[in-house]
């Protein structure tokens, strides 16, 4: 029984040590193919493990060759080491101490096309020397597929737009080059714009930019753009035609018509206002005009028929002499002192 339990131990113990073994071997994992524009940037993801266990990146080295040429190399730290056409144009964003052998290129030229790959190193400490620990990854390389134009970016919208509610629209693009990621642009003045950025794996991110606006009237048949500037001072525009639609209102025919009625019922509420404010006033004028008119219309009729109207009392006209006579009319003493001199009023010929 002790032979049995000491056996099965050996087994735990051999079983462990092979599956450590197995887990320290040396592999890597590169996109195998990715679009790079050029004369702008693109970054190659890349991930590997090898037989060193754990080790801090001052204890590694990493290097990117020409897969038909090992000594071929278009990233080393040491820059004399590296290719004259790749010479400041390279450089690991990736940290070795945690597997990410991660490469940049910029300033991309048209025959940066490779195969290139991973060559990872175990050096030692003291001088730098790399030990016998070392491996290129030949069968995990990537190909760089050549872009000339940049990519169009891509808007989504709803069809049609209403005035004066809120209209969001999508404008998004498609890049290699996280480090340097594209800016996206409106050619609207608006502050309510989101950005995002996101890894769509395979070496493609995505930028996407989120507009919202109240479109009004005037921005029916309008152009809006969205161009996507990307490293290298490389842009590309895309524009579509804005459609409003109108919401009827009656604002032209409302606001005339309160504006009339509200100054109308001002008008009255002032009249009314002063009349009952003034109402007294109005009536003694009122009064004492009346009994003026009275007494002057009165006046002026006993005037004119005492004056004209009333004959002669005991006066009689003799038609025997040829010579007119004259009458004096006097007027009754209740009259005043008013008299009528009839002197001049002569009756000439015979009845």
């Amino acid at each position: 029984m002790a032979k049995q339990k000491i056996m099965m131990g050996f087994c735990l113990l051999f079983a462990a040590i092979c599956s450590s073994v197995s887990s320290d071997e040396w592999k890597a994992t590169v996109v195998k193919r990715i679009d790079a524009l050029v004369g702008s940037c693109v970054v190659v993801p890349c991930s590997f493990s090898h037989t060193g266990g754990n080790l801090p990146s001052s204890r590694l080295r990493g290097i990117w060759h020409e897969k038909n040429d090992k000594k071929s190399n278009i990233y080393q730290e040491d820059n004399t080491l590296i290719k004259d056409s790749f010479k400041g144009r390279t450089r690991l964003v990736g940290e070795l101490g945690k597997n990410n052998c991660t490469l940049e290129i910029t300033e991309v030229k048209d025959h940066d096309n490779g195969p290139f790959c991973f060559r990872a190193e175990l050096v030692l400490t003291e001088n730098n020397d790399p030990t016998k620990d070392k491996y290129s990854f030949v069968e995990d390389c990537v190909e760089l597929y050549m872009l000339t134009e940049p990519p169009k970016p891509t808007v989504i919208k709803p069809k049609t737009a209403t005035q004066g509610e809120a209209y969001t629209v999508t404008c998004s693009v498609i890049h290699t080059c996280p480090t340097h990621v594209p800016k996206l642009t409106w050619n609207l003045d608006s502050t309510k714009v989101i950005v995002h950025h996101k890894d769509i794996k395979h070496g493609n991110w995505e930028t996407q930019s989120i507009l919202t606006f109240i479109p009004e009237e005037k921005d029916d048949n309008s152009e809006i753009t969205c161009t996507a500037e990307f490293n290298g001072v490389l842009k590309s525009p895309e524009t579509f035609t804005l459609h409003v639609k109108r919401v009827e209102n009656y604002n032209h025919i409302i606001i005339p018509s309160v504006v009339g009625i509200g100054t109308t019922v001002a008008f009255v509420l002032v009249c009314i206002f002063m009349t009952k404010k003034y109402k007294k006033r109005i009536e003694e004028l009122q009064s004492r005009d009346g009994s003026m008119w009275n007494r002057l219309s009165r006046m002026s009729r006993r005037s004119i028929w005492s004056r004209f109207s009333r004959r002669p009392k005991g006066d009689i006209v003799d038609f025997g002499h040829s010579q007119p006579k004259s009458y004096n009319y006097k007027e009754d003493p209740d009259e005043g002192d008013d008299y009528i001199n009839t002197a001049d009023l002569n009756i000439y010929g015979n009845i």
